[in-house]
């Protein structure tokens, strides 16, 4: 083989090298950008934490991962960042509680990942977050009152049979759940669950909810809000519920209800102020 054969080999070689190595970092840039990927918050400020929370996260981190998301979890409220959240395709905030946020940067940073499109999913107690904040409330959809006595059984009637967080459920759902109450709930919400409230033992149920909504209470919905998207429920007090097949789907349903177009953060149009009502 001649001098200049070998050199055209090695030269052909190289170049395979490098496409090959070139086609790889592209595959591999492809395959991250097409990741979604889901903050796990779990801050609580001073008041009553509950002991679900690592539960939760073990639950929502296999039954996500499992549908090709990246999991981050944090209790940290100074990854309410801009530059952080843009990463993320949806916040959980999973039994969050009273005070959610330090600083009104923080709450600014989450307000304008909303505004600019943004998902979130909010579980159980992560509704009596940010109680002085009425913007909050009106983003999850309502903000907690009181729940009736204990932890009991009562049936759930399912509203809406279309959404992916409650197809898998029957009609009438017999559930042991703390029932909850919330006051000043967003007019905008689809209900996809109600609690019937016959099946409530609750002695002052009659001073609130009433018969503002009849005999049904909305325990769980989805709507959109200031440019963002948002599902909640108020189930999820114990931990074991965690394992029960029926709340995970409910759960994962909601995640998918939230992430079910390419998230696209638009930045152009939202509040450079906190918006506080």
């Amino acid at each position: 083989m001649s001098n200049q054969t070998k050199i055209n080999v090695k030269n052909t070689i190289v170049i395979l090298i490098v496409g090959m190595t070139l086609a790889s970092l592209f595959s591999f840039s492809r395959q991250v950008q097409s990741e979604k990927r889901l903050l796990v918050y779990t801050k609580n400020g001073e008041g009553y934490v509950h002991d679900n929370i690592a539960k939760s996260i073990e639950m929502i981190k296999g039954k996500a991962t499992s549908i090709g998301f990246v999991v981050d979890v944090s209790n940290d409220p100074q990854v309410m960042n801009e530059g952080n959240l843009k990463r993320y395709d949806a916040l959980v905030f999973s039994n969050t509680n009273n005070e959610a946020f330090d600083t009104d940067k923080q709450k600014l940073a989450f307000q304008r990942y909303i505004q600019a499109g943004g998902r979130l999913v909010t579980i159980h107690s992560a509704c009596g977050s940010e109680r002085q904040w009425p913007w909050f409330w009106k983003n999850v959809g309502g903000t907690f009152y009181r729940h009736a006595p204990g932890g009991q059984t009562f049936d759930i009637k399912r509203i809406d049979s279309d959404n992916p967080s409650t197809s898998h459920l029957p009609d009438v759902w017999a559930w042991e759940d703390e029932c909850y109450y919330l006051k000043h709930l967003n007019p905008d919400i689809n209900v996809l669950l109600a609690a019937d409230l016959r099946t409530v033992e609750d002695e002052q149920k009659d001073e609130y909810p009433g018969q503002v909504f009849g005999n049904y209470f909305p325990i769980s919905w989805c709507h959109e809000f200031d440019g963002g998207r948002q599902w909640h429920t108020s189930l999820g007090h114990k931990i074991e519920y965690y394992d029960n097949p029926a709340f995970q789907n409910h759960i994962l349903g909601g995640i998918k209800w939230v992430t079910q177009e390419e998230l696209k953060l638009d930045y152009s149009k939202v509040a450079t102020q906190l918006i506080l009502d």
